[in-house]
């Protein structure tokens, strides 16, 4: 079985380039000081959304992986905002970074992985959410969009 790399695993090596970029190729400061902190703001933001989803997911105790069948259809809480509240926070959290950084060359890898997940990993979850879920699922999606 093919081994797939998970969001968490594109987050992380995301944010490592975008450190690394910036400090090799900063290209201009974008955000200054004292402006930059507001980036420290965002970085706890993500951090507190990704981890009310997970608590979310434990609780109904369904799978936190992307790739497993989940067993709870949940739609309460951050789900009521987001359908993808996890990925919500990790592109916070990047852009919370990139601006505490403040140079206009890490900003790509937000973008990045937004768009690395709308094509790699909401596809497969949508449709398992889909097959386990049907038409509840589908009135939801009507709803409740994707991001925010």
């Amino acid at each position: 079985m093919k081994k797939k790399i998970m969001p968490d695993g594109y987050f992380t090596i995301l944010l490592l380039l975008s450190i690394l970029i910036h400090y090799m190729y900063p290209i201009v400061n974008l955000v200054l000081y004292p402006y930059n902190l507001i980036g420290i703001i965002l970085i706890i933001a993500g951090i507190v959304i990704t981890l009310i989803t997970n608590f979310a997911l434990l609780k109904k105790k369904t799978s936190i992986k992307p790739f497993d069948t989940p067993t709870a259809f949940i739609t309460s809480g951050p789900f009521k905002i987001s359908r993808n509240p996890i990925y919500l926070g990790m592109t916070i959290i990047l852009i919370g970074v990139e601006t505490v950084l403040g140079s206009l060359s890490p900003y790509i890898f937000p973008v990045i992985f937004v768009v690395i997940i709308n094509i790699l990993i909401i596809p497969v979850e949508e449709k398992d959410l889909e097959n386990k879920f049907g038409e509840k699922y589908l009135e939801y999606k009507t709803k409740v969009r994707r991001w925010i």
